[in-house]
């Protein structure tokens, strides 16, 4: 079967029949459209077939996902979750604080080194922060999460190199640092200790902006904050087109007198 833009508009149909995401279809349509691309430059298809095949349209995604954001209130419940009194429990509350004040990533976080923290405009932050899709930014650090920060760092020993380490039972530092799976349980093991269920790592960075517009944070330093390339991004982020906590349908008329 030639490969043109009616066998891409099959499989996008075939795509939408297994009922998969549109964001997924279209993640896939466009590894579709770049290997085509990709056959033309190499002379295996021709430019016009290409044209076609990128033309081909992707889903349209009509459905907001409610996202998991914390209160204030559960935000200092579940980084103060794990022990301080042991050198995991001081590891896992830094790591926490960094998640819920900084708004990092998981793969940020492990990638994180001593060396990129610096001294900016007297205070500390993280400085030319590379993040998802290569754009570099800058992070604040509050003073609680670096004095929380630096418990840990002394508690370990860490002068250098990444700054989230492994920590054996016994409490000894093993290896060079974590994986992004590592953060996951941590994030998991705090959240059941704290009583929340069904919260995970990204669910932080999505509150960290929601917590940063409630203490009356403008909305491009949010942006800035969390990275983001579209001002949209974070709009989804802060949730801000629906409320849940103080709903519109709360006090219609119509519920009983008390």
């Amino acid at each position: 079967m030639a490969f043109n833009k009616t066998v891409v508009v099959r499989y996008r149909g075939y795509l939408e029949a297994r009922s998969l995401a549109p964001g997924t279809i279209n993640l896939r349509l466009g590894a579709v459209r770049r290997l085509a691309y990709e056959a033309a430059d190499c002379g295996l298809l021709s430019f016009d077939l290409a044209a076609g095949i990128r033309r081909v349209k992707g889903v349209k995604n009509f459905v907001v996902r409610l996202g998991n954001w914390l209160t204030a209130e559960q935000g200092q419940v579940l980084w103060q979750a794990p022990d301080p009194n042991r050198v995991k429990g001081k590891r896992d509350r830094a790591l926490l604080a960094l998640l819920l004040a900084c708004g990092l990533r998981r793969h940020e976080a492990v990638k994180l080194k001593l060396a990129d923290i610096q001294q900016r405009e007297e205070r500390w932050a993280i400085v030319d922060l590379v993040g998802k899709g290569g754009h570099v930014r800058t992070v604040p650090i509050p003073n609680w999460v670096w004095s929380v920060l630096s418990e840990w760092l002394t508690a370990a020993g860490i002068r250098e190199g990444r700054i989230f380490r492994r920590v054996s039972r016994t409490g000894r530092i093993v290896g060079p640092g974590i994986t992004a799976k590592a953060v996951w349980h941590v994030v998991k093991q705090a959240a059941r200790a704290a009583g929340i269920s069904k919260l995970a790592p990204h669910d932080l960075r999505r509150s960290c902006a929601r917590l940063c517009q409630s203490s009356g944070g403008e909305l491009e330093q949010i942006q800035l904050l969390l990275g983001h390339v579209s001002v949209q991004t974070t709009e989804r982020y802060l949730g801000s087109k629906q409320r849940i906590r103080a709903a519109v349908n709360d006090r219609i008329g119509i519920e009983p007198q008390v």
